[in-house]
């Protein structure tokens, strides 16, 4: 940043007494701050880096004390950054104001092949961070893991299922996919069946693979009991809350089978339970039924969580969870994003295959095209039917798809023509009396899915006029701030 952008940084922060996702305050007036690791592992394992800002004091309401040293301050902010791996490279601006001088270190993000990045004297494990809010959070063994499983390739898909043989599978279905294997690639049909069962993951070095265990076991969950498919049908917008009847859950099961058991059972789940409502044609009279969600949208969120979800040792005791709301439908899969790929990519660029065996034994079976459409497809058959976008969150720990139906439609209500204020149920309206990012926002909010938390509980607001926006005319700028519209 120049110069002028740190000034207004500076001012933000002091108007806002907080920091941020993307920030952090330092004072470093007596002296460097000793504790800036965890705050670098964690700005470089995030995509969009972060700042910090020295020179305003936290325990003085974020009051300007300025740095004791501007050059000797970076010096050793530059030795904190060389004992990390990978190495940090900061940027730094300079500026002063009333004869205090400050100082800002942006840090770059490290590319997802190097992460996690960490303290090189005290390992990976132990000094890992990752930036939640505007605190800096130690990695849990998984999230480290997550990494590591991209940068070394780790193929959890085949690892192999001990004490099984290939005798323990369902021989028809088994039989079946080899017999399609063999009709796609002439080079097939004359290998002997042990080694076609290597090429086409069903072995790996003689063992069984988990894939061959999840296509065509007999009951894979006799062995991963969790590695299935849990639905709930929730009479409310929240999980937890009762219906006239006292129920939490209108309907609750646990599918189980191979996958594409798995895959049918989500679906049949969700036609049982979903409304479906019924209009006619005003040209032909044509009774036509209109469902809740399409159901090409359902079927590729629940088989996008089949084929892409973790299936390490790190997260075989969680199910995915298929949960349907009086307003929406969301699927859960543990493991978030793999590699490179981020929510803003998902269905525009090509990704990282987390599961290549099971993905392409799914398409040989004719259960997926393999060709990135799903995301694509879940987007427009949600607008075929005019319902809200799809909403997509990831966490190291889990990635989700939330499905809007016509009940939670944002647009502003109407009562005998005036507008009517939505519940504030989260204490928005005063939280945003201080104008706030959408990061700080989130974080208020503290709800693991970023969009829809602000679905949910801020865009209504903004609707029916309650909280305004302080850049109206660019309002997906970074520097946005929402401020409650006083009566």
């Amino acid at each position: 940043m120049v110069e002028k952008e740190l000034r207004e940084l500076i001012e933000q922060i002091a108007a806002r007494k907080c920091e941020g996702q993307t920030v952090e305050v330092k004072a470093a007036h007596v002296g460097c701050p000793e504790k800036l690791y965890d705050t670098i592992s964690a700005f470089s394992n995030q995509n969009s880096g972060g700042t910090i800002v020295f020179g305003l004091d936290e325990a003085q309401g974020f009051a300007k004390v300025g740095v004791y040293d501007a050059q000797d301050l970076q010096k050793k902010v530059v030795a904190y950054c060389e004992q990390m791996t990978p190495v940090v490279r900061p940027v730094f601006t300079t500026t002063e104001e009333d004869g205090l001088a400050f100082v800002s270190a942006e840090l770059p993000p490290v590319d997802v092949t190097e992460r996690p990045c960490f303290k090189t004297a005290k390992g990976r494990l132990q000094s890992s961070y990752i930036r939640v809010g505007d605190a800096d959070v130690r990695m849990t063994e998984y999230e480290v893991y997550s990494y590591e499983a991209f940068r070394k390739k780790y193929r959890d898909d085949i690892r192999p299922v001990e004490g099984l043989t290939v005798a323990t599978l369902e021989q028809g279905r088994l039989e079946q996919y080899l017999l399609r294997r063999r009709q796609e690639r002439a080079n097939l049909a004359t290998l002997p069946v042990e080694q076609l069962y290597e090429l086409t993951g069903v072995t790996r070095g003689g063992a069984l693979t988990l894939a061959a265990v999840l296509l065509f076991g007999v009951y894979p969950q006799a062995y991963f009991p969790q590695l299935s498919v849990i639905a709930t049908a929730v009479p409310s917008t929240e999980m937890g809350t009762l219906d006239a009847q006292g129920n939490r859950f209108t309907d609750s099961k646990r599918i189980e089978g191979t996958l594409p058991d798995m895959l049918e059972g989500a679906l049949a789940f969700v036609r049982n339970n979903m409304k479906v409502a019924t209009k006619l044609d005003p040209t032909t009279g044509a009774r036509i039924d209109v469902p809740q969600y399409p159901m090409d949208a359902v079927r590729e969120a629940v088989l996008n969580a089949l084929v892409h979800r973790d299936y390490s040792i790190h997260t075989e005791g969680m199910p995915i969870q298929l949960i349907l709301y009086s307003d929406r439908l969301e699927v859960r899969n543990p493991g978030g994003l793999y590699g490179r790929l981020t929510i803003d990519e998902l269905g525009n660029a090509q990704p990282d295959t987390r599961n290549p065996v099971l993905v392409t034994a799914m398409e040989a079976m004719g259960e997926t095209e393999n060709r990135y459409s799903g995301i694509p497809r879940i987007r427009r058959a949600m607008a075929e039917l005019s319902l809200p976008e799809p909403v997509f969150a990831d966490t190291r720990g889990e990635f989700s798809v939330c499905l809007y139906n016509k009940t939670a439609e944002r647009s502003a209500m109407k009562r005998d023509g005036a507008a009517v204020r939505p519940l504030d149920e989260k204490g928005l309206l005063t939280f945003c009396k201080t104008p706030r990012s959408r990061a700080e926002i989130v974080a208020y909010l503290a709800i693991s899915s970023a969009q829809y938390a602000l679905r949910r509980y801020l865009d209504p607001l903004i609707d029916a006029g309650a909280i305004r926006l302080l850049l109206p005319e660019k309002p997906h700028s970074p520097k946005q701030r929402y401020e409650t519209v006083m009566d």
